[in-house]
């Protein structure tokens, strides 16, 4: 069971920073609600998936489940500054983060959870209980960094969102690098 917690908390830091730059542009309770609710239910699935596809995928997939992650969540990064840069009309609070937006950033998240899916397969951990486990932690680690990075984004004003997503940025390129 100590394995398991320590698998989890390592996939769900990859959580924790891009909340982190998610939350600088400010938090509320949908947000909360859509991530807890997107990202648990990649972060419990994914590992499912990683078994159902079998060995040889997740293998050709090992090396590369960080770098496609990481290349994903700085593209998402990349896209709310420019998102950012071309509507300065409007205040930063009042931004929709949309559903489609999580959803990849919970896809790119959980990427490297196909892997570990599979490991986990070979190891006879009951998949269920670990795919409870790897969810539980990697949505209180998201909720944590969405309510830092909402303390931090309270005291960068207007250039929160600028800021976050540059975070999320560095963020990904940690996690393609293998630094996360």
């Amino acid at each position: 069971m100590v394995a398991l917690l320590l698998v989890a908390l390592s996939v769900g830091l990859d959580n924790f920073g891009a909340c982190t730059a998610l939350g600088v542009s400010g938090v509320d309770r949908n947000l909360r609600f859509r991530v807890a609710l997107i990202f648990g239910a990649f972060e419990a699935a994914m590992p499912l998936v990683g078994i159902l596809l079998g060995h040889a995928v997740a293998h050709d997939l090992g090396s590369g489940a960080k770098p496609t992650g990481g290349a994903l969540l700085g593209l998402a990064g990349a896209y709310a500054i420019v998102t950012e840069l071309q509507s300065k009309d409007k205040p930063a609070s009042s931004k929709e983060r949309g559903v489609a937006r999580l959803v990849v950033m919970g896809a790119a998240l959980s990427i490297d959870n196909l892997v570990i899916g599979f490991g986990l397969g070979t190891y006879h951990v009951d998949l269920v209980v670990a795919a409870a486990v790897i969810a539980a932690v990697s949505v209180a680690l998201s909720l944590l960094g969405l309510e830092i990075g909402k303390r931090l984004g309270e005291r960068l004003g207007r250039r929160s969102e600028l800021v976050g997503g540059a975070v999320l940025i560095l963020v990904g390129a940690a996690i393609g690098t293998g630094l996360f």
